[in-house]
This record gives C-alpha cells, structure tokens and sequence, in this order.
C-alpha cells in the first residue's frame, strides 16, 4: 500500500495486511479527512486489520462477532473505554462506507456494542493562578514561547491548531483582532484574541507577512512534538509539579470560563465541541462544592419555615 494512503509513519511496506479491494476501499474513506483525525482513522483501522490477519481474517469476510471479540481483546490489552469506543465508530464508520460504496452488502458492525463512555473528565487540569504562572513564565521565555501558551491557553486551541495556524489567517473584524483556524473535523472558525495574545502573535511573527504563526528552532513549522515539549518545560519553569501537556491548557482554558460564568453554550462553541457532553465533562469534573443545590434549595426552603 503506497504513502499516498496511509502516512509512511503508520505503514511498513514489508506488511500487506489489505487485499487490493481493502486498499482501495480505505483510500477512499481515509480521502473524507485530513490532518491528524485522518492519521488517527488509518491506525485504527490498520490495528484492526492486523487483528484480522492474525485470525487469517480477512476484513470484508468478518462478522460482528468478530469486531465485538476484537474490541473484547482491546479491553483484555487495558485499553480505557473511550479508546475502545473510538476505534470501534473507525471500524462502524468504514464498514458504513464500504456498503455505501457497494463493496459489502451488509456492514456487519451496525449492532456492535460499544462501552459506555464515563462522562467525568480525569484529565489534568490548571487552576486560574497555574494558568496566569505559565503565561508569565512563557512570557520571559520568549515571543514564540508566550504565543504558544496563549493560543492554548487564552483560546483554547488544539496543540494541531496552534502549529498549523498561519500569518495569512490574522485579520481584523469590527475592532477585534483575529485569527481563522483549520478546527477539528475540517470546519473553518474565525475566532478573536485578547489583547494580550495577539501581542505576543505579534512579537512571534516578527516583520514575516507569510508562512506560519510558529516557528520551530530549525526555522521550520513547529510540530506538535516540539509543541508539547515547550509546553513542559515552561510549566516546570512555572513551578507546576503536575504532568502537563498542550491538552492541559485546552482544558484550563475550558474550566476557567466555566468558573468565570461563561453559559455552558458559549463554551462549546469556543471549544469547539460538536457534543454538548464533551463540554459538561469538564463542568462536572470542577470543584463547584460552592455552586451545589443544596444551598440554593436550603435557602429556598428557609424562606417558608419562618
């Protein structure tokens, strides 16, 4: 199977796991997406198809029972439920796609049971003085560093996001400054900067007037990798003893416009979330001991029991 379908990081060309009709049929699925939701989508599947030939199983000859053994093998392997449930809607969303294309009769992961994802969001988060440490440790770091951490943490940026984002992308609309990014799912948003993050744009992009937002040490896009390790080491420049990563930011800037009252709505457009559950993870898993019912309901209830 060539580069062109799958990246060369997720194929090893001594392996053939896809028959010819396979191949094709994953191409032509891979063909509905782009960027890492694409590179996610051919690993599962390629995880799923090795599983297969490990049966001497090929894809379009496998049954339910056999993704639903597959998934039974992932979970053995201690696989957390929303791993499982993702590669399970890969393998639901490609089978889809092969009967639609004719190249199956019946897709037969239509009944597939998948795991009921635990609502309560276990990610690491940062508090409003982690977040307001780490932006004044990137600020001393440098421009390319505090645009880095802003974009993250001041608009809730994925880490792909941040390093794809380009100068061409900066605008002004009705007296704010902006930027449009390429947001998850292929959906194009123009979003606004505070004050202070377009400032530290500003001073990352220099006198440049094309090509990235962010530059790596070698001149170069800077990639997510690169992205994540900044992340880290301003954190620990932050004095944050916590093991943190680009997401970690995402999610301090989701819970602090929580805490600060901004309607749940408003938070998942600005983070992009198609799901509305996606967003209440996040709100269910703060501290809001303070915001509990029974204070307002005590309260209610004292007004009749003068």
């Amino acid at each position: 199977m060539s580069d062109t379908v799958i990246s060369s990081e997720l194929v090893r060309p001594r392996e053939e796991v896809f028959t010819d009709p396979e191949a094709l049929a994953l191409a032509g699925f891979l063909s509905g997406y782009s960027g890492l939701t694409r590179d996610a989508y051919a690993l599962d599947l390629r995880q799923f198809a090795i599983w297969c030939r490990d049966l001497e199983l090929h894809l379009f000859a496998s049954k339910r029972v056999h993704i639903e053994a597959f998934a039974r093998d992932l979970e053995a392997k201690g696989r957390s439920r929303a791993t499982i449930a993702r590669r399970l809607c890969t393998v639901t969303c490609f089978y889809r796609y092969a009967e639609q294309e004719g190249l199956i009769e019946h897709s037969p992961a239509v009944h597939v049971r998948r795991p009921r994802l635990d609502y309560e969001s276990h990610a690491v988060g940062l508090d409003r003085n982690e977040l307001g440490a780490m932006l004044v440790a990137a600020g001393l770091a440098g421009a390319r560093d505090h645009a880095l951490i802003a974009l993250l943490a001041m608009n809730g940026l994925r880490v792909s996001e941040a390093a794809g984002a380009n100068i061409e992308q900066l605008g002004m609309e009705r007296g704010h400054r902006t930027l449009t990014v390429l947001r998850k799912g292929g959906k194009t948003v123009t979003m606004p900067m505070a004050p202070r993050t377009a400032r530290a744009v500003d001073l990352a992009i220099g006198e440049r007037f094309e090509g990235p937002v962010l530059l790596g040490n070698d001149g170069e896009r800077l990639d997510r990798h690169a992205a994540a390790r900044i992340v880290r080491r301003i954190g620990k420049a932050a004095g944050i003893n916590k093991k943190i990563g680009p997401h970690t930011l995402r999610h301090g800037f989701i819970t602090a416009a929580l805490d600060a009252g901004v309607p749940l709505r408003d938070v998942q457009e600005a983070a992009s979330h198609a799901d509305p559950r996606t967003t209440m993870r996040y709100d269910r898993a703060r501290v809001s001991l303070d915001r509990h019912a029974t204070y307002i309901v005590s309260t209610f209830i004292a007004g009749a029991a003068r």
